[in-house]
């Protein structure tokens, strides 16, 4: 397992000359992956990353930003469209920067979240299905594989749990189909993180970490034995990234509820989150 940070840990939105910044930095931090949030894919050179990222040894992970317009469950035949050329666009992107997939909460926009009537609420979970499945043959036919990621239930109404993310893979029927997991989420929505991993098992492509309350990995409650356990099981050989958000960008810290300082500084929430992750996600690890 190689440990990763997101650039959300720094800025927002994401762009070349951010890019330029950040990369070398990740790298002298000691972090073996990067993780770049598109928010806007048009903000960022994908070569000149691609470089970057080879000139300091940094694998790469690509991830989507599902806010307002973008929702395969939208009742709006034109906005399922609009999120389907986002990720399309996002593929291609992950194509140029050499990342193997696109991970992220594909199904909805995030916020949405209602009570609605069992027809309903399937009627969505079918769109979901239908609209991930395009995306997995726009994945395919660039050799890529999407990871669908579930959210706590303050961030959608749809998908929750390992498991709801592997019942969803299965309704989308289609080989490029995976799950991710956040341990954020996983902390609000799982009963047993262990198992939440178990139950990804063969389907689970992607990793990110936070304590539960967004914080430094190992500040928290998160029970991070009972994640590195089932990982193991699962025989788990992808990233371990920190996502987590800068409080120093109002409109982003604003959208995420990040309210407080957890750091003295950005690299300091990373340095010592990436300490406390090696000494659980290493061979050497005696966890």
């Amino acid at each position: 397992m190689l440990i990763g940070a997101s650039t959300w840990l720094w800025t927002s939105p994401l762009t070349t000359q951010s890019a330029e910044t950040l990369l070398p930095r990740i790298a002298q931090l000691g972090f073996a992956a990067v993780e770049l949030p598109l928010e806007d894919p048009t903000l960022v050179d994908a070569k000149r990353v691609r470089r970057l990222a080879g000139d300091h040894n940094l694998k790469v992970s690509v991830c989507g930003a599902f806010g307002p317009g973008r929702d395969l469950t939208h009742v709006e035949a034109k906005v399922r469209q609009a999120t389907q050329d986002y990720i399309a666009s996002c593929l291609d992107f992950a194509i140029e920067v050499g990342a193997p997939m696109f991970c992220g909460p594909l199904y909805a926009e995030v916020g949405k979240r209602r009570q609605l009537p069992e027809a309903a609420r399937r009627a969505e979970w079918q769109l979901a299905a239908a609209g991930i499945r395009t995306a997995c043959e726009a994945a395919a036919s660039r050799g890529l594989r999407i990871a669908i990621e579930p959210l706590n239930r303050f961030e959608t109404d749809l998908v929750h749990t390992a498991a709801d993310a592997v019942r969803l893979v299965r309704d989308v029927d289609h080989p490029a189909a995976g799950v991710m997991i956040d341990t954020f989420h996983m902390t609000i929505e799982e009963d047993n993180l262990e198992q939440a991993v178990l139950a990804a098992g063969p389907h689970l492509l992607h990793v990110q970490v936070s304590e539960n309350q967004r914080g430094i990995p190992g500040t928290g409650l998160t029970d991070w034995a009972a994640l590195a356990r089932g990982l193991r099981a699962v025989g788990y050989r992808g990233l371990v990234v920190i996502e987590s958000f800068t409080p120093d960008n109002r409109d982003l810290a604003g959208a995420v509820c990040i309210w407080n300082r957890r750091a003295p500084d950005q690299d300091t929430f990373a340095r010592e989150g990436l300490r406390f992750l090696r000494q659980h996600f290493t061979p050497a690890s005696p966890t």
